[in-house]
């Protein structure tokens, strides 16, 4: 009985070690994205954004303490190291008397994913709004908000890339 018990869990322990057990730490770049380094606030951390195949890639640190990612006119964010504050985005999102709110696609406690629009224009504006904490620091990350219009999937994109945001590890060699 204990050999037939060996036996079956066998393959079942060869395949939890073998497949190296849990690959949470590892990251999945996909196709068509890459992995940058970058400073906020003097930390250094990392995200995953579209590659320059998208557009050219700019970061750059702003005086007032801001880093902006652009990737071409279809990927443009900016992160700063603070709380941020849904309630108070959301109130200024909804007394906007230019861009007028059609719909939340998310509305979460640390992310807001919204729909506006110009009266008597024809094509809506997408952005959004993310605080993510990284250790013990915060950091607002958001579209920025230029001349051009964001299409849903631009900002879906750059929410992904916000959820991607952690803090650099320092590489370590073994003796």
């Amino acid at each position: 009985m204990k050999k037939a018990l060996i036996v079956l869990a066998a393959p079942v322990i060869i395949c939890f070690t073998s497949c190296g057990g849990s690959k949470a730490d590892e990251e999945v770049i996909l196709p068509g994205m890459m992995k940058v380094q970058l400073i906020v606030a003097s930390d250094t951390l990392s995200m995953i954004i579209p590659d320059s195949t998208k557009g050219k890639v700019e970061i750059v640190e702003q005086p007032w303490g801001a880093t902006e990612i652009k990737v071409g006119k279809d990927f443009q964010l900016s992160i700063e190291q603070g709380e941020g504050d849904v309630t108070l985005a959301k109130s200024d999102i909804a007394g906007d008397e230019v861009y007028k709110l059609q719909r939340y696609l998310k509305d979460e406690p640390t992310l807001l994913f919204w729909e506006s629009k110009i009266a008597d224009m024809p094509n809506s504006n997408f952005h959004f709004y993310s605080i993510s904490k990284v250790g013990k620091a915060s950091y607002l990350i958001k579209d920025i908000e230029s001349g051009d219009a964001y299409s849903e999937k631009a900002v879906q994109t750059m929410v992904d890339a916000a959820k991607t945001l952690k803090a650099k590890v320092s590489e370590t060699l073994n003796p």
